[in-house]
């Protein structure tokens, strides 16, 4: 089994699990490939010996491989896709630490979860994700978000106004900080922390939120993924910021942007007890409050 492992720097309470996790791959003769700056990490700071085949440095240069390993957070999971992009290899998600939604495989859960994976005990999923396009230039190949298109007032206290039309139809003139479009998936990250709805991943859906509106009428809403949404923002501040999950770039007033579904998707890993529903009691701690 080849396996690609990417990640970023974490704290040392992670060193024990994540030398156990490539003893455990050491042990099972699978080929490694590690994300270079993450392995000159893993070896100089936390001193675990990856014994890696190769290292890789960007997208181009991941090899062909079964799976690929995200450890870190959501942020990492999300920095892993844009790796792996249209080439259709499973990404599993390592928490090293804090909450994460697609990181979900905690550090008290991996010998078990890893020997799982290992013996193909799991299934696959796949997650839809969106694309955005620009009638200026600007967002580059990587147009493409698993969580959501942000659209934020960029250096002004006045709120900038996001006209949205959904299929060529008018929708709404957005007075706000700003509008998110978002995937089944981004649902439970910024959309949910500004109110809008969790959504499963199978969805098919887009859920649009804006960010503090002036009207408090203006309230969330779940429109079909196969909708081609556009924006057209202005503001005082002359400009604003469009963020692709943790990618931004500054756009002029008057810019068009065109949100679609994109046509490739994300296979992720489940296995066993690491449903989306679990996923969410666990994570939100649903059921914490004994009267439920």
């Amino acid at each position: 089994m080849k396996i690609a492992i990417f990640g970023k720097q974490f704290n040392d309470s992670f060193y024990k699990k994540c030398s156990l996790l490539f003893e455990i791959l050491h042990g099972n003769n699978v080929e490694l490939f590690v994300y270079e700056p993450f392995a000159e990490f893993l070896e100089q700071i936390a001193n675990i010996d990856t014994k890696a085949s190769k290292v890789f440095s960007s997208s181009k240069s991941l090899p062909d491989c079964d799976l690929l390993f995200s450890i870190g957070g959501d942020g990492t999971f999300l920095d892993a896709v844009t790796v792996v992009g249209n080439r259709n290899i499973p990404i599993v998600g390592i928490n090293s630490g804090r909450l994460g939604f697609m990181a979900d495989i905690a550090m008290d859960d991996l010998p078990e979860a890893i020997e799982e994976i290992l013996n193909k005990k799991y299934k696959i999923k796949e997650l839809e994700l969106l694309t955005c396009t620009s009638d200026v230039e600007g967002l580059g190949s990587k147009n493409f978000a698993l969580n959501e298109l942000a659209i934020h007032k960029q250096d002004s206290a006045s709120m900038i106004t996001v006209h949205a039309y959904v299929d060529g139809e008018f929708l709404n003139s957005y007075w706000s900080d700003g509008l998110i479009i978002s995937t089944p998936t981004g649902s439970t990250a910024y959309s949910l922390s500004v109110g809008g709805p969790i959504m499963h991943p199978a969805s098919g859906s887009f859920v649009i939120t804006p960010i503090a509106p002036h009207n408090l009428t203006v309230r969330p809403l779940v429109v079909s993924n196969n909708s081609e949404i556009t924006l057209k923002v202005e503001g005082r501040g002359g400009n604003f910021l469009a963020s692709l999950d943790s990618r931004s770039k500054i756009f002029e007033n008057g810019a068009t942007l065109t949100v679609k579904k994109a046509d490739f998707k994300i296979s992720v890993i489940e296995i066993k007890g690491h449903t989306f529903y679990s996923t969410l009691r666990n994570k939100l701690m649903w059921g914490v409050d004994k009267r439920n």
